[in-house]
């Protein structure tokens, strides 16, 4: 078995300048993007950070590749410059001159000193020391676009928002809101030393920060991690409509308290009506049970005496809620008053809804022209005396008034009597 030459068959002099312009350009395009790759803006920023974590270790293995790469470079070039000129001897080259040019061309001829892996040289091919050249190439470039990626986008991002939370800082003061007397006071410092931490993360580790695409193999695919950020940008924008609120309360404090004034006094009112109107029907209603009506909550109007004195002291950070919880209790005290005030009189407009229907079924007896009759005089002037007499009792009132409506229905014929279905629950006392 004959041995077979490792670079393929002897090229002839057309497979030979092909190649060699093949090539050259090749040479021209890796120049072109290591050049490039040496003046891009994110590496010049790697050479003069002060480096931390996996952009540390990431960056060393950069370097240590770009300079292999520029090694790799060299030798290619000079590799290429060799076959040029041995092309260049004659115009029509020799067989000679053909088989070692296949063999620079084709063969692995080109050797690099190191290599890493203990290795102390390498050898390669033209062709596999380009592929080798595009793979280092395309992960230094990855490296230097993730950080320059994240460096473009988070600091700029982070100072603006270190700006807001300044101004907002200073919102906060002018009305009270101070760490240790507030919790919006308290999230602003926690913003701030995370802001301040997440920043000089960024600037000396930026690839911690650094989400590659899933599936992508072009250089730099990938974004920024923004989550720390994001959330710290929310919490501001909680502080800060929590500060809103406050300059409002400041803005509002003197209507809002006169208002809640306004509300505590008609509730006050309202009680002392309920109560007037408890002595009354106490007095006029008999065998009935009245409610009790209490008096004004004294709490409330400690309440509302410590909201003025917050205004007074320009508390405002105090004033805001409590006002808020404020106007909430007297609302409902304004409605407690409403409902006992309703349930104390009722008895009272049970006594007028009798004394109405009375006086209208007389009325339309009177009509008819049976308003002097005997039976019907006795019976409203008994349920007269009933409801317009104190005390008065309401069921034995109610079953006069009955008596009244079934005797002046069976007079008009009984189209109108009253259904025992209409009773009151109290009963009839027939």
């Amino acid at each position: 078995m004959g041995v077979t030459d490792p670079a393929g068959p002897m090229m002839d002099r057309d497979e030979v300048d092909r190649a060699l312009a093949r090539l050259g350009q090749e040479h021209e395009a890796i120049e072109t993007s290591l050049l490039a790759l040496q003046d891009h803006a994110g590496r010049r920023l790697l050479e003069g950070a002060e480096l931390t974590g996996v952009t540390k270790e990431r960056w060393q293995s950069t370097e240590a590749q770009i300079t292999r790469l520029w090694a790799y470079f060299d030798a290619y070039t000079a590799a290429l410059r060799g076959a040029r000129e041995i092309r260049a001897r004659r115009r029509w080259s020799s067989r000679e001159d053909l088989a070692e040019l296949t063999g620079m061309l084709r063969g692995a001829c080109v050797t690099v000193p190191g290599g890493g892996n203990g290795r102390l040289s390498e050898t390669f091919s033209l062709s596999a020391l380009v592929d080798r050249m595009n793979e280092l190439y395309a992960t230094s470039l990855d490296m230097i676009v993730a950080a320059d990626a994240v460096w473009s986008a988070l600091p700029a991002r982070i100072d603006l928002l270190a700006a807001e939370l300044q101004r907002t800082r200073g919102l906060a003061h002018s009305v009270g809101v101070r760490p240790g007397e507030h919790p919006a006071g308290d999230d602003l410092e926690r913003i701030t030393r995370t802001l301040t931490r997440l920043r000089a993360e960024v600037v000396s580790d930026p690839l911690a920060f650094w989400v590659p695409a899933e599936g992508s193999s072009a250089p730099g695919g990938g974004r920024p991690d923004t989550t720390v950020y994001d959330r710290e940008a929310r919490a501001l924008e909680d502080v800060r409509r929590e500060i809103d609120a406050v300059l409002t309360v400041r803005q509002d404090a003197e209507a809002r308290l006169i208002r809640l004034r306004d509300v505590l006094s008609r509730a006050d009112r309202t009680l002392a009506e309920a109560r007037a109107a408890r002595g009354e029907v106490l007095a006029k209603i008999a065998a009935t049970e009245v409610p009790v009506v209490s008096g004004p909550p004294t709490a409330l109007q400690e309440q509302l005496a410590a909201a003025a004195e917050y205004r007074r002291q320009a508390q405002w950070h105090r004033l805001s809620p409590l006002l808020e919880s404020l106007e909430e209790k007297a609302e409902d005290e304004l409605l407690r008053a409403r409902e006992s005030l309703t349930a104390v009189t009722a008895p009272l407009a049970v006594r007028a809804e009798l004394r109405g229907r009375l006086d209208a079924y007389r009325a339309k007896v009177a009509r008819h022209g049976l308003a002097e009759d005997p039976l019907l005089v006795e019976r409203y002037d008994a349920a007269r005396r009933m409801l317009w007499s104190a005390p008065c009792d309401l069921r034995v009132a109610e079953q006069a008034v009955l008596r009244y409506q079934r005797a002046a229905a069976e007079l008009l014929g009984g189209a109108s009597a009253p259904e025992d279905g209409q009773r009151d629950h109290r009963g009839d006392g027939s």
